[in-house]
């Protein structure tokens, strides 16, 4: 189904990878010079709340904070008024973060995140995909503080969400085009399946929505000459890593998302262009409206579901 009407919100900034929304309508946003923003329905006014000299791109509410995943300084949180950021954690299991990117919040406060990759950084995410790695990771930080890998070999670990149930935490494997289940109670407690598998495009980030679906971002169409480029040899894969960015497969303007039950049916699925609107990234759904988050524009965006 196409995308309907949709309302593009300009911001003041660019890339704002992930939204969250409060029972006010105001919209949460990070932008890709380290601001916290938070804009008002209608767009007419956008607060700055705060900065985190990074790179913010999963949002989560926390309490009275805002849980950030930080590209660059790892997993922070802020107030939700606005104020300094504390730093939660820049390491774990005896590693840096390398991409911290998203993260979903238990009901008790517990915190599963994601580190897309061992290697690469935001700065060269194309190379994780280029080089198909397997680094990428999923984290649980519990709420006195400890954090443990729950899973790794993730092709760029991605969006994560949670089901109404908590039975799972679901993974988007950006590289594998797939949307992985990691079991936490249960008989499949500690194995993996996946909620999803050979989607259309890449997906990135993920929710659960008021409605109980999970939703799922997809940025881009399968682009054909990454798929061949990723069956070359590693020599000649960092050859295509070496050309200018101009010249390396690049997303196309086609995005979408689609709601999908905690088994994995398909329920709602929207897919096309979006005037003024590409590379979709971020989602969440609230009351039957939908909130886009985009990695390359200077605006977000809302429609019906």
């Amino acid at each position: 189904m196409a995308f309907g009407e949709v309302t593009v919100i300009p911001v003041n900034g660019h890339g704002p990878e992930d939204v969250v929304v409060d029972d006010q309508g105001r919209i949460y946003t990070g932008v890709d010079d380290g601001r916290i923003l938070r804009v008002t329905p209608d767009g007419k006014r956008i607060d700055v709340l705060g900065d985190t000299g990074g790179r913010p791109l999963g949002l989560e509410f926390y309490g009275e904070d805002l849980l950030i995943c930080d590209a660059k300084a790892g997993l922070l949180t802020m107030p939700l008024a606005g104020g300094p950021v504390t730093t939660l954690a820049t390491s774990a299991v005896g590693l840096d973060f390398v991409f911290c990117n998203n993260a979903a919040v238990a009901s008790d406060g517990t915190v599963y995140f994601t580190d897309s990759s061992r290697r690469f950084g935001i700065e060269k995410w194309r190379d994780d995909l280029i080089e198909q790695t397997g680094g990428g990771q999923l984290l649980r930080r519990t709420p006195d503080g400890k954090i443990e890998q729950l899973a790794d070999g993730f092709q760029f670990a991605n969006g994560v969400a949670l089901p109404p149930d908590e039975s799972y935490v679901a993974v988007a494997e950006t590289g594998a085009y797939r949307v992985a289940r990691v079991w936490l109670t249960g008989d499949k407690a500690g194995t993996r399946d996946y909620l999803v598998d050979d989607l259309w495009g890449y997906p990135d980030n993920i929710s659960t929505g008021s409605d109980g679906l999970i939703w799922i971002t997809v940025a881009s169409p399968k682009v054909p000459a990454l798929s061949l480029v990723q069956k070359l040899p590693a020599p000649l894969r960092a050859g295509v890593r070496a050309l200018p960015t101009a010249l390396q497969p690049a997303p196309a303007r086609e995005c979408g998302v689609r709601g999908v039950t905690p088994d994995g049916k398909l329920v709602h699925e929207l897919r096309g262009e979006i005037d003024g609107f590409h590379v979709l990234v971020g989602v969440r759904e609230r009351a039957g409206t939908l909130y886009f988050g985009s990695l390359e524009d200077n605006a977000i965006a809302v429609t019906s579901v």
